[in-house]
């Protein structure tokens, strides 16, 4: 609860007072510290401010600073003390009458501020690549997604954690290289910080790349909040034989800095531990908790005095802000610091003593005010790494072995051949390795299936457990093998360092796109999931390269159409073509996306773009356990989708399959009367063109809540059907498959089953292109909403992509048929 929801008459217990630097400090002089009581005595006839009383005497406060004050109410204190009895009496019943009507003791209502009081809320900050979800990971025990390049992090997930009695709330943020308004992370970041105020940072650091990590550590600095820097991936420098006197840097910067492993959690008490010191302790108790001012030179700090003293003026700004960060941020020509003074009725007088100040600056050195202080900054980190005796070592360079495969990997003759070949060994390894899992689920899923056939009376309750449930599920879940090896796939060529590189090889296709660099590991993304790769977008600074990327990542193929993909390339091709046609899938989407980006950057979307600027970490095996538990947890999603929306449209798809019911048809009879069977009649015509049966029709149709459900529809339509129900003497399920649907097909033709088969491979393969592009799935289209801040996007990527894939489809079918 905060100081300003009390009402008059109540008491509440200080807990901590959040805020900046000058803020804070000039509140806690005034006695508002923790474990102190504070008394609500008046408000002023206007209700603001509010008189208190606190350590025997009388102050006024704005509501608007109560509100960065968090205290505990009696009511909040009783509620405390009610659960913490059903903890530990659970076994007794507890009259809650008595702790509501007897007052609390003013030490029973500090003993729950005091608690309340151990519960501490940290940021996680840092550039791109420097481990802060390792260490999110490592410390919360949560299986957030690490790769060895920027941009995992799209957004800010929170963890918890507990260490000597204190109670961790840990929000790791997105990678950033500064607190500018260059990128959107940049943005998100600031205002978190600024926003959510934690009450401390983790500032976290790639020890082997200190002078260049150390830029935001300075701008940290700048926002007066407390911190402590984590240096991590120190073993990497102490095998290069690095010096550095971390005690000295400590000092220079006035923040600890505790050296750290990540990987297997060295220093991450002692780094837990320096967050307690520095939470409870005055900050200028010890060397290392104090705050400095980093000198920018005579001209820039006094024009930096000189526009906080307008600044200081307004008090909800200073509540917010460090005026001397909001300073600074103004003499860089800051976007987002200039918009949030034009609101202040004090805007002229601040951006003229702004101007003022910068061009002194030009006048006396030169360089516009920007690139003054960004050369002070690095002067100091300079100054200070000479001061602490920070060296590099010879022994063992982290990049030479990267060096010797970027060689090898980013090499213009080989890269190219390099990629296509990991596609190709990753979809051979998909349907060979994959294959032997993937026929032992088969076979559970198929005695299963008999079990309940043979021991269940027939009936509706048996034709859904059947035909429904395992028919659609069943024919989905099989595919789990093929998943897991993708995933794996995927996972180490991200946590290895290599998706940097394939962004960095594909930069110069990427622009003739009309695309940023950096667009390719969203696209590559794709390739698992559309929805978190739309997401990874927001790492992508222009505005233009971001829109169209977000509008052809539906091009790449997901891993939600691969049980479709492996279904019917199983059904219609032989085992040695299967990887070549799956690949030649993923190949046509990337190829689409190179159009359809090149039309919409040259006629649909405008804007200037961005510079590529991309950091290429060193290269990183991945711990087997690291990858293991990426690859399972995409398992689990996927068999979270079976028992869930899955498991519901098999269901759905069924009944509609089953009712109206008549019991004297066959199920072919049955099915084509059913209510399915009359919206797959209806919808038939559109789809004619590209040689589809009405089955094919409703699976497609079924696919827009998500591609999974077109597998199982299938699964469930064709699993009503005689000839591929009892296939106990007609081989494997995927040559049942092929009779039924090649039967289908050569209805539709009206020709013989025999002349049908080249028919029936075409349409096969159609099929699958329309799977490839059309309507991306509802989560995707809302992602794009979400994204963009409008269903236009949303709605148009919805259009054209099922547009583009009926018209693709059609005429790779007609000109098929003339060929045939």
């Amino acid at each position: 609860m905060k100081l300003s929801d009390l009402k008059t008459g109540e008491h509440g217990v200080i807990v901590k007072v959040t805020g900046h630097g000058g803020f804070r400090k000039r509140i806690v002089e005034m006695g508002f510290i923790k474990g102190k009581k504070v008394d609500v005595l008046l408000n002023a006839p206007l209700q603001d401010p509010v008189k208190y009383k606190i350590m025997g005497y009388e102050v006024s406060l704005r509501r608007t600073e109560a509100e960065m004050i968090e205290v505990v109410s009696e009511s909040e204190a009783k509620e405390m003390s009610r659960v913490s009895r059903h903890e530990y009496k659970t076994a007794e019943i507890i009259d809650s009458t008595d702790i509501d009507e007897q007052p609390l003791t003013d030490e029973q209502l500090e003993e729950a501020a005091i608690k309340r009081s151990h519960t501490i809320n940290v940021a996680l900050v840092g550039n791109p690549n420097c481990g802060k979800t390792s260490l999110f990971n490592f410390a919360s025990g949560a299986h957030e997604r690490v790769g060895n390049y920027s941009g995992v992090t799209v957004d800010a997930k929170v963890g918890h954690t507990e260490y000597e009695g204190y109670e961790f709330n840990l929000v790791d943020l997105p990678g950033t290289y500064s607190l500018s308004a260059y990128s959107p992370e940049e943005l998100y970041v600031r205002k978190q910080i600024i926003e959510k105020t934690p009450d401390v940072i983790i500032n976290v650091i790639d020890a082997s790349n200190l002078e260049r990590n150390l830029y935001l550590t300075t701008q940290l600095i700048d926002m007066h909040l407390r911190m402590v820097c984590a240096l991590n991936m120190f073993d990497e420098t102490q095998k290069r034989g690095d010096n550095v006197d971390y005690n000295k840097l400590s000092e220079l910067f006035g923040v600890p800095m505790v050296p750290t492993v990540f990987k297997d959690g060295s220093g991450v008490n002692e780094m837990f531990h320096q967050i307690i010191e520095l939470y409870e302790s005055n900050e200028d108790d010890k060397p290392h908790f104090r705050h400095i001012h980093i000198n920018h030179g005579h001209e820039i700090e006094n024009g930096i005095s000189h526009i906080q003293e307008y600044l200081k003026k307004d008090e909800t700004l200073r509540q917010r802000y460090s005026t001397r960060y909001l300073a600074i941020k103004l003499l860089e020509n800051d976007a987002e610091a200039e918009k949030k003074i034009k609101a202040l009725p004090t805007a002229d007088a601040i951006l003229k003593a702004r101007d003022a100040a910068a061009q002194r600056v030009l006048d006396e050195t030169g360089d516009d005010s920007e690139t003054a202080v960004m050369d002070a900054k690095y002067g100091f980190i300079h100054g200070a790494l000479q001061e602490a005796q920070y060296e590099t070592g010879k022994k063992k360079d982290t990049y030479q072995m990267t060096h010797y495969l970027d060689n090898i990997i980013t090499n213009k003759y080989l890269g190219f051949p390099i990629f296509i070949l990991m596609l190709f060994i990753m979809f051979t390894a998909t349907f060979i390795i994959g294959q032997y899992p993937m026929d032992a689920i088969e076979a559970a899923v198929s005695w299963l299936g008999d079990l309940i056939a043979n021991n269940i009376p027939d009936g509706p309750v048996k034709a859904m457990l059947v035909d429904g449930i395992i028919g659609g599920v069943g024919a989905v879940i099989v595919f789990l093998p093929q998943i897991l090896i993708l995933y794996f796939f995927i996972s180490f060529m991200e946590d290895s360092g290599y998706m940097a590189r394939a962004a960095f090889i594909m930069d110069k296709i990427m622009h003739k796109m009309g695309l940023h660099g950096k667009s390719f590991i969203p696209l590559i993304m794709g390739f698992g999931c559309n929805v978190p790769a739309v997401m990874a977008t927001r790492t992508i600074e222009s505005k233009r390269s971001r829109l169209i990327t977000m509008l052809i990542i539906p091009m790449m193929s997901c891993s939600a159409r691969l049980p479709i993909y492996v279904m019917i390339t199983g059904t219609f091709f032989a085992l040695k073509y299967r990887s070549l046609i799956m690949l030649s899938l993923y190949v046509i989407g990337i190829v689409m996306a190179v159009v359809i980006s090149r039309i919409f950057s040259s006629f649909l979307v405008k804007g200037e773009d961005t510079p590529f600027v991309m950091e290429l970490p060193p290269y990183r095996f991945p711990t087997w356990k690291a990858i293991g538990r990426h690859t399972w947890e995409k398992g689990k999603q996927y068999l979270k989708k079976m028992g869930g929306i899955i498991l519901v449209a098999s269901i759905i798809v069924w009944a509609l399959g089953y009712f109206p019911h008549n019991e004297h048809l066959s199920k072919q009879q049955q099915q084509e009367q059913s209510y399915i069977g009359t919206i797959g009649k209806t919808i038939e015509p559109v789809f004619r063109p590209m040689g589809f049966d009405w089955k094919l029709d409703v699976g497609l149709v079924a696919g827009v809540g998500a591609k999974e459900i077109v597998a199982s529809t299938l699964g469930v339509l064709y699993s009503n059907d005689e000839s591929v129900a009892d296939n106990s003497d007609s081989g494997s399920k995927y040559q049942a498959l092929h009779r039924q649907m090649t039967s289908d097909i050569a209805k539709v033709h009206n020709i013989k089953y025999e002349d049908a088969q080249p028919v029936a491979t075409l349409t096969a393969y159609c099929f699958l292109l329309f799977v490839l592009l059309y309507f991306p799935c509802i989560a995707t289209i809302a992602a794009i909403k979400g994204e963009t801040g409008s269903w236009k996007w949303a709605l148009f990527a919805a259009g054209y992509t099922t547009v583009l894939a009926w018209t693709v489809s059609t005429v790779v079918y007609q000109i098929g048929m003339v060929l045939i």
